[in-house]
Parts: C-alpha cells; structure tokens; sequence
C-alpha cells in the first residue's frame, strides 16, 4: 500500500488512513473518505478500484474452522481458512 501511494504522489501516511478506512472502518467508497485529500480521493477514484471479493464456497466445521473461496475474477479464486484459537484466531490465504 505504501508503494501504491508513493506512485500517486502522496505522503506515506496516506497509505495508513486509506488502510484505516478499508480495514477498520469497512468503507470501499472513497468519496466517504473524508479525511483524505480531495485529490487523492479523485486519484483513488481514477485509478483504483476497492471493492470486497464474492464468496463462493463456505463451509463451516466442527471445530469452529472456517474456510471460503473467494472469487478473484477470470475463473480464478483463492481459499481463505479461518482457525479459532482460544486467545486468537489464524488466517490462512492460499492461492
């Protein structure tokens, strides 16, 4: 993210408020954005795209895991599994 930003141009904390909006606060819409510069809103606008992947697979087992296929366009999709712990939890994302 932080080279993505870069190539726009923006400072490096612009990388951690756009992460903050996608991934604290679940905003994909970077009008909503509003701490963000307005011409950086209109780059984002521009030259990105933001959105959430479509589930395609999800099952569930009895442990608690999770694991979901996720849609990633052109007849491709990645598998993601979600492992409970009792203090955590683990994140798994294959390809």
């Amino acid at each position: 993210m932080a080279e993505y930003v870069a190539g726009l141009n923006e400072k490096p904390f612009r990388a951690k408020q756009l992460l903050q909006w996608v991934h604290q606060r679940g905003v994909c819409d970077v009008t909503l954005m509003t701490d963000l510069a307005k011409s950086f809103r209109q780059q984002l606008a521009d030259h990105a795209e933001i959105t959430s992947l479509p589930v395609i697979g999800d099952m569930k087992a009895s442990d608690g895991t999770r694991k979901w296929l996720l849609d990633v366009g052109a007849g491709n999709a990645v598998e993601m599994v979600y492992i409970p712990e009792d203090d955590r939890g683990t994140l798994c994302i294959s390809s």
